[in-house]
């Protein structure tokens, strides 16, 4: 078992991993772990752009309005004016690290009361990812270690039962997926920029690699979680058989799409005076609806009024894919169905990403600040993680360094034992949490289904730890484990919300409550450590 040593590592090359190890390395060694290889992100599949005010008709007001509103009171006032008042300089740092972002046809997004969405064409995401992951290569105070499964974080008390002091986070065991061997990472400053849990979810925008791994590793090790009844469920997926997690740009409808049923008919007007840009949870919630009233299996997103030029021009990516499917929307309406998306939950932090247990921290879609909510105003994401990243950095590199102890933490003991015919299961109980996930604690939500799942929950999050504790380490097992932990901990947050607010809708408590007790908080476990 091998033991690697830095100031600083971060957990996911994401933006926010990205941008936070760019930010720190003039002044510390960092290292950076890729679950898979390093463009494997959730950042790499964001299409529409990044909220900014730079239009002189725009102010930093409308934007804080604009994500209050979207939010549903849940919003923390602080963390929304931090990260709309950083925008611009945020958006400079990306243009210093070499994007190219337009920023003179700013588009428009649901909920947005201004053009205020920088973009690079319609895979912003991926040109960010490119352009960051290339100035990341080339620092020499940065390593990146990929195919690095981060599988649980280490304590100074675990190292050292005498130790009395606060918790510390001091390091993580990391599986080596190409060795399959478990590794030792040890750091003055643990990052968790994991992205978020769409693939708890049957249906998803996500990347493979969400299953919520910094969620449940930071549950695990003792930190409190907030607000995972808050799943955004994307609006617009292509619905194709041979498609299941491609998602259709919300600068579609800011472009001027529409949606419509079988029939050809637009209906959001009549649930919303916004129409089709109205906030996300409302047209999700409407899809939902008139799927169930129709008995289809999706609705329409209607290009087909637009000049094919600009279509060709404006979204060339998401026009290409749906051409590999056999549908030109140039020509014909794109068939959408609503999808888990972004997690407005998570990890519970300050604005820096400060987590309970010291030296830890989560960023991104890991962490929960109280900047979305109850529900994210598009494109407000890679902008939290820039904005993030450059608060923990800055955080970081005004404090003094940490000195840690000369910990040896234990070596990773595991069973040897291999059985090919049991990972059936696995994937079995992968499919069986999903869809339940899906069709319990979906888009519209009652007690009796939350109930359900609960119940259920319970028999498979004893069942994972069986196959866990008896089966040789395998990054099937692991996801199962984090994605089974994130489902159950979603029902609890979602049971314990006894009304219905941004995205969380319950049949059983159809109104908002008053906002008292507006945030849910799970403590952490009290069996938070695993034997290994």
């Amino acid at each position: 078992m091998a033991i690697f040593k830095s100031d600083i590592l971060i957990i996911g090359t994401g933006l926010a991993g990205l941008a936070t190890s760019l930010k720190l390395a003039p002044q510390r060694k960092v290292t950076l772990l890729a679950k898979e290889s390093t463009v494997q992100t959730n950042t790499s599949w964001a299409q529409g752009g990044i909220a900014a005010v730079m239009a002189k008709s725009d102010s930093f007001e409308s934007h804080i309005q604009d994500t209050l509103v979207a939010g549903a009171g849940l919003c923390n006032t602080a963390a929304v004016e931090d990260v709309v008042r950083q925008a611009p300089d945020r958006i400079q740092d990306l243009i210093n690290w070499g994007a190219q972002l337009n920023r003179e046809d700013l588009t428009r997004e649901g909920g947005h009361s201004e053009r205020r969405i920088l973009h690079f064409e319609d895979h912003t995401g991926a040109h960010l990812q490119d352009a960051l992951t290339k100035q990341v290569l080339n620092h020499t105070n940065i390593e990146i270690k990929e195919n690095s499964f981060a599988i649980d974080l280490i304590l100074n008390r675990q190292v050292d039962p005498r130790d009395t002091s606060a918790p510390k986070c001091i390091g993580v065991y990391v599986l080596n997926r190409e060795s399959q061997e478990v590794d030792i990472y040890l750091a003055n400053e643990i990052i968790l920029a994991t992205g978020g849990a769409g693939k708890v979810y049957r249906y998803t925008s996500n990347w493979s690699g969400a299953t919520g791994d910094g969620v449940a590793m930071a549950y695990r090790a003792g930190a409190r979680v907030s607000n995972l009844e808050f799943m955004q469920f994307h609006p617009t997926c292509l619905y194709h058989r041979e498609s299941r997690n491609f998602l259709i740009s919300e600068a579609l409808r800011g472009e001027g799409g529409e949606l419509i049923d079988g029939q050809g008919n637009a209906f959001m007007k009549k649930y919303h005076p916004l129409g089709s840009l109205a906030p996300r949870d409302i047209v999700a919630r409407c899809i939902d609806a008139e799927m169930k009233k129709s008995g289809a299996s999706s609705v329409f997103l209607d290009m087909t009024h637009l000049p094919k030029g600009f279509i060709e021009s404006h979204f060339p990516a998401i026009h290409q894919k749906c051409m590999e499917f056999g549908i030109d929307m140039r020509l014909t309406p794109i068939p959408v169905v609503p999808a888990a998306h972004y997690l407005c939950g998570g990890v519970v932090t300050d604005l820096a990403g400060q987590t309970d247990i010291q030296h830890l921290w989560a960023l991104g879609e890991t962490a929960c600040t109280g900047l979305h909510g109850a529900n994210r105003l598009a494109s407000n994401s890679l902008l939290e993680c820039l904005a993030m990243a450059e608060n923990c950095s800055q955080k970081i590199l005004n404090s003094a360094v940490m000195q840690n102890k000369d910990y040896s933490p234990a070596e990773w003991i595991h069973p040897d034992q291999r059985d090919e015919d049991e990972m059936i299961v696995i994937h079995h109980m992968w499919d069986e949490i999903r869809t339940l996930m899906w069709n319990y604690v979906g888009i519209v939500r009652s007690n009796k289904r939350l109930h359900r799942a609960q119940h259920r929950l319970e028999n498979v999050l004893q069942e994972v730890k069986d196959y866990y504790s008896n089966f040789r380490i395998h990054p099937d097992i692991l996801e199962l484990r984090n994605i089974a932990l994130v489902a159950s901990l979603t029902v609890e947050c979602a049971l314990q919300r006894k009304e219905s607010r941004g995205i969380h809708y319950n049949l059983d408590y159809p109104f908002e409550q008053g906002l008292e007790e507006n945030t849910v908080f799970l403590p952490p476990a009290k069996d938070t450590i695993l034997i290994r």
